[in-house]
């Protein structure tokens, strides 16, 4: 069974990524393009967004357990100014991710702290921050080579902790799924497959989702013994790409059911 990334795994890749970003960034024909995957913003918005991502969250796990995010983090936020000239604008960036990378460091990967997600599967700690902001700096680096015009697959070993991190953290809830229980399955060309399990009656009751590692398919089938009723099949990059919609289904192979997927996106959890 494949073990997660450690916690200096994440924080290398947390940097890795914030340095691959602004490479795309540095490489860009202007800070106004605009970000295909991210329609309503240019390439400075999106410099912005993950640098005050990175501050807002060094905020959030420096003040340790909390019901909410600091005050004072949230208003730095709202009133974020950031510099336009565009070397300038990639320091203030690094500097971004250091903070980040300093808090995360002298909190250690237990530390708990306030979190946007159910802790059904991703606890509420400075590790689960850590590995989210990993797949959130992959992300948006794929944005931002996509505004420069040289887009890149997300690396393997970012991606394939991608699939399960998005769905431990993002698709985990308590809240009961509004249809009849139904299981998806995503499985990647290096080998990894999940299964993710949707629980409800139509009528609020039900265990809601959650996600497991299953065996990869068969080689003799191409596909599982316990049938899912929908699957999706690429790489991990991929399939990351796909689940943070950056990627439309049809660029992948899907089996059983796809009107299911466009179900599972429409999903609001109340919780």
């Amino acid at each position: 069974m494949e073990k997660n990334l450690e916690f200096p795994d994440l924080l290398r890749l947390i940097d890795e990524r914030s340095t691959a970003f602004r490479t795309a960034v540095a490489a860009a024909p202007s800070l106004d393009a605009q970000v295909p995957t991210c329609p309503e913003w240019t390439l400075f918005d999106l410099v912005k967004h993950l640098g005050g991502g990175d501050r807002f969250w060094a905020a959030i796990v420096g003040a340790g357990p909390a019901d909410a995010p600091p005050a004072e983090a949230t208003a730095a936020r709202a009133a974020l100014e950031v510099p336009r000239e565009r070397e300038a604008l990639l320091a203030w960036l690094a500097a971004s991710t250091q903070l980040l990378l300093s808090a995360l460091r002298e909190a250690g990967p237990d530390a708990g702290c306030w979190v946007w997600w159910s802790a059904l599967q991703t606890p509420r700690i400075s590790g689960g921050v850590a590995r989210h902001r990993v797949q959130e700096s992959a992300v948006h680096t794929y944005d931002a080579q996509l505004a420069a015009g040289a887009p890149q697959p997300l690396p393997t070993e970012v991606a394939l902790d991608g699939v399960e991190e998005f769905l431990f953290t993002c698709v985990a809830t308590p809240s009961a799924w509004p249809h009849k229980p139904m299981a998806f399955d995503f499985h990647t060309a290096e080998g990894r497959s999940w299964r993710l399990t949707v629980d409800g009656d139509g009528d609020g009751d039900g265990d809601g989702a959650r996600s497991s590692r299953i065996p990869a398919p068969t080689t003799a089938t191409g596909e599982d013994s316990d049938t899912a009723g929908a699957s999706v099949h690429g790489t991990a990059s991929e399939l990351v790409l796909y689940l943070y919609d950056r990627i439309p289904a049809d660029s992948l192979h899907v089996g059983g059911d796809a009107g299911l997927l466009d179900l599972l996106r429409a999903w609001e959890p109340e919780e």
